[in-house]
Order: structure tokens, then C-alpha cells, then sequence
């Protein structure tokens, strides 16, 4: 049975320290890397997500009363879902089976299913581990459904992706979620001096002094991940091992075993559009550190650069609007100037587009307005186009009236004519109500002056002349 590592601790449990089958040959290194060694094999043992799996959590409570569910383990890598899974597994008392979505089809699964249904007739559970379930197709994931369904085997999955997104909703509907997040700065540093004081599994059995420094530095570079930390601490004691087998740890040792650490990011996955989330709100919120702090993260994590310039576009109309309508402009000059230069000097006009827009002047009232019109579109439908606004283009449209009573705008006093350009049904509807922010406000003020010369004029016209109707006010 292959045992996948693709998490924390998913290797089968490693022999003891400086046992035969741990050595390497003529060698006292063990071959397992510290991370395999230092699994957990207890939840007692199992560092951090206490808001799942703590005493008095659901989950818990559950396995205390030996009825474990099928669980979608949704997580970041070295969150510890491999290592749960095993924990869970085992506090059941059920057979454990165990595949790699990169490795496995529909044929491992079927031998699988058949070895359960042979364990169900004698009462004994089977519990499958299907570890990064979401590479899984669809095909894949129904072979497993019906023995799920029917309690011939109780499904753990492990995913780094959204299950909403990437498991069938048939499977999801049959298994309860488990978020897991990435360890903590305290659980991860209480994780490192575990390692360092096990003699057993861990470093223990020599000298290894962690300096304060270095310790703090592991664990800020590490992102919540035990695996890098623990393993980036056993190259780093190596690395600085002297004669006397005692090994000081210090800040460069420790920069030196994680050299260009991989930012956890991924340009389809959850990650993408978390900073990307947290990117236009940073914006759209005018903290100009926020959005600068969250483009340089999906920047040098490899994000296109275009992404990032599409979404300030979108932003500049949607968020900052006519409050200043030079942000469009900047927006659009950042990507074309971005695209023409590439990386990585790309990232100055994006930078630069980033920090006037969150520092711009915000007014939504663009797509209020535009959302307020679009809701009379889909309610009235096919409305006609009033008969003086239709273009007369030929004799015999005139002769029907199309374009009849039309006034020229600037024919008239000040380009402001009295006239109604919507629908009979939508007459007197207004959508835009321009904001007191920043150019808009300007805006605001002239709307307003060039409604009361209309009002003015009707005054002026007498009675006759119906008023318009303002029952329907689109804010």
C-alpha cells in the first residue's frame, strides 16, 4: 500500500532512530527527514486547529463516540491533513486505505471497494484516504460515491483547492468539510522546539542550539507550514554541525536552508483569489499600504501582471468612477505601459496605478446607476424608442414622425435643453445621483443647477405642460 507524502507527516510511521532500517549504509543519518520522523501519532500530539479537532469540537466529540464521518480535509500544505487523517484512522479502529490522486485511477479504487466490502461482512469499517482528491475527474470521484453512500467505506480527502469548486457536489453532499488553516507562529515554533528536544525522533539525541533570532526567522518563513520548518531546521543543524557533533543555529543558517522560499501561492487556486480579494478591497478601502503590500505578494509569487492591471481598470470605473475620472485613464496608461516594458520593471506603473487609485476619491454611483437601469431593462423589457429621438434617415420615417419636436441642444441657452430621452413607461426615472466626492461633487453641483433651469423654463411655459413624473427614484 503506497502511503503518499504529499502533507505533513503522511509517511508510514519511521523506525526508530539510529535503528538498522533507519541507517543509511555505513551512516548514522537517518534516512527519514525530520518532518516524517517528528508526525504526530496522537491528537494529544497533533499541534495547532484546535477550533476542529479540540477537546469539546464536534469532530472530537464524534470520534469519542466512535462515529467518524466522511471528511473533505480542505487545507494549505503542511497544515498537518496526511497526519489527521492517519490520527482519525486509527482512533476508529478501522482498516486504512490509502491513495494518491497523482497515482491512482478507477481500476486502484474498485480493488479498493472490493477489499471494504470483504471487512463490512465480518464488521469491520474501512476508512479510504484520498489524498489531493481534488485532481480526482469527475469519473474518478463517482467510482467512490456509491460504497461512500452506503457506508461501505468512510471517505477522508485531502485538498489544497476549494472543494466547492473542484469535488463533485453528489461527493460533497456525503462528506462534511474540515477547514484546516496554516499553523500559527506559536504552534509552529512549539513544533521546532519539540524537534530540537526529541531525542528519539527528533534532534534531541545531539546538540543543537536554535537561536532566538534564528528561531523567529524559521518561523516567518516557513508560512504556516511545518513540513519547510522542521526540514529547513535539520538542513540547517547539518550545515553548521562542528567537530564535537554540537550545532548553533543561527540566522543565516537558517536563510541559507530555505534559500528563495516559494511564496504559497497558485494563479488558479484559492490563494490567487484571496490576494486578489484582498488586493481590490486594500484599494477600494484607500490604504495604500494594503494594496501595495498585496500586489508585490501576487507579483513575486508569479502572478501575470496583467491580471493585476485588468482588475485596477475594473476598479477605477467601478470604485473611484467620476470622482476622479483621470483614474480610468491611469489605469488603462499602467497596464498598456506594463505590458509594453514587461517584468520586472512592470511592476512600477502597476505600482504607481495602485496607489493613486487607493488614494483617489471612491464614488460607486457609475454602477448604481448602471444597475438601476438594467433592473427597468429586464422589468419593462421592449420599450419604443420615442418618436422625436428615432434618427429620420429617410422620407418615409418622416412622414411617420420619427424625429418630430426633436430639440437640438444647441439651439438652446446654455446647451440645456428641456426633453424626455427615456421610455413613456420610464418617464421621469432617474438613475445617477452623483456623490459629494472629489471631482463628482462638481458634477453634483452642475446636475443640479441644469435641472432647475429646466424646471425654470417649465415654470415659464405655464401649465400646460405636464410635469414630469419623479415617483420612481433610482438612488
Amino acid at each position: 500500500m503506497d502511503h503518499p507524502q504529499a502533507d505533513l507527516f503522511g509517511a508510514p510511521e519511521a523506525a526508530p532512530l539510529g535503528s538498522a532500517e533507519n541507517r543509511g549504509a555505513g551512516s548514522q543519518r537517518p534516512a527519514a527527514p525530520l518532518a516524517a520522523r517528528m508526525r504526530p501519532r496522537t491528537l494529544e500530539e497533533f499541534a495547532g486547529q484546535d477550533s476542529v479537532i479540540g477537546p469539546g469540537s464536534v469532530l472530537r466529540r464524534a470520534l469519542e463516540a466512535e462515529r467518524l464521518p466522511s471528511l473533505i480535509l480542505w487545507g494549505p500544505p503542511g497544515s498537518g491533513k496526511t497526519s489527521l487523517a492517519n490520527i482519525l484512522a486509527e482512533m476508529s479502529g478501522a482498516a486504512f486505505e490509502s491513495v494518491s490522486a497523482v497515482s491512482s485511477g478507477v481500476a486502484d479504487l474498485r480493488k479498493i471497494m472490493e477489499r471494504a466490502r470483504l471487512r463490512q461482512r465480518v464488521g469491520q469499517r474501512t476508512v479510504l484516504f484520498i489524498d489531493e482528491i481534488h485532481r480526482f475527474n469527475k469519473s474518478q470521484q463517482d467510482a467512490v460515491l456509491p460504497d461512500v453512500e452506503s457506508g461501505v467505506v468512510c471517505l477522508l480527502g485531502a485538498t489544497t483547492e476549494n472543494p466547492s469548486f473542484e469535488v463533485n457536489a453528489a461527493l460533497l453532499s456525503r462528506a462534511r468539510v474540515v477547514r484546516l488553516e496554516g499553523l500559527d507562529d506559536e504552534t509552529l515554533g512549539s513544533l521546532v522546539d519539540r524537534a530540537i528536544a526529541d531525542p528519539e525522533r527528533g534532534l534531541g539525541a545531539g546538540e543543537v542550539v536554535l537561536e532566538p533570532a534564528a528561531r523567529q526567522r524559521l518561523v516567518m518563513l516557513s508560512g504556516g507550514d511545518a513540513r519547510v520548518a522542521l526540514d529547513a531546521l535539520e538542513l540547517a543543524a547539518a550545515a553548521t554541525r562542528d567537530d564535537a557533533g554540537r550545532s548553533v543555529v543561527d540566522v543565516a543558517a537558517v536563510e541559507g536552508a530555505l534559500q528563495n522560499p516559494s511564496l504559497l501561492y497558485d494563479r488558479a487556486g484559492d490563494q490567487h483569489y484571496w490576494l486578489a480579494s484582498a488586493f481590490i478591497k486594500s484599494m477600494r478601502d484607500s490604504d495604500p499600504d494594503g494594496s501595495i503590500y498585496w500586489l508585490a505578494r501576487m507579483l513575486e509569487a508569479g502572478e501575470d501582471p496583467m491580471f493585476c492591471a485588468r482588475r485596477m481598470v475594473i476598479l477605477a470605473a467601478e470604485d473611484v468612477g467620476l470622482a476622479d475620472p483621470a483614474a480610468l485613464g491611469v489605469a488603462v496608461a499602467a497596464q498598456q505601459a506594463a505590458h509594453f516594458v514587461g517584468m520586472p520593471e512592470g511592476y512600477l506603473p502597476l505600482a504607481e496605478a495602485a496607489l493613486y487609485l487607493a488614494t483617489a476619491p471612491k464614488s460607486n454611483a457609475a454602477i448604481v446607476a448602471y444597475t438601476a437601469a438594467v433592473e427597468d431593462v429586464r422589468e419593462t423589457l421592449h420599450q419604443p424608442v420615442p418618436l422625436h429621438l428615432r434618427n429620420a434617415s429617410t422620407s418615409l420615417t418622416r412622414g411617420m414622425g420619427f424625429g418630430r419636436g426633436y430639440r437640438y441642444a444647441h439651439d438652446e441657452a446654455g446647451a440645456v435643453v428641456d426633453q424626455e430621452h427615456l421610455p413613456d413607461q420610464l418617464r421621469g426615472h432617474r438613475y445617477y445621483t452623483p456623490t459629494d466626492h472629489g471631482a463628482e461633487a462638481s458634477i453634483a453641483a452642475r446636475l443640479q443647477q441644469m435641472r432647475a433651469t429646466v424646471e425654470q423654463r417649465r415654470a415659464a411655459a405655464g401649465p400646460g405642460r405636464p410635469a414630469p413624473d419623479r415617483s420612481h427614484h433610482h438612488g
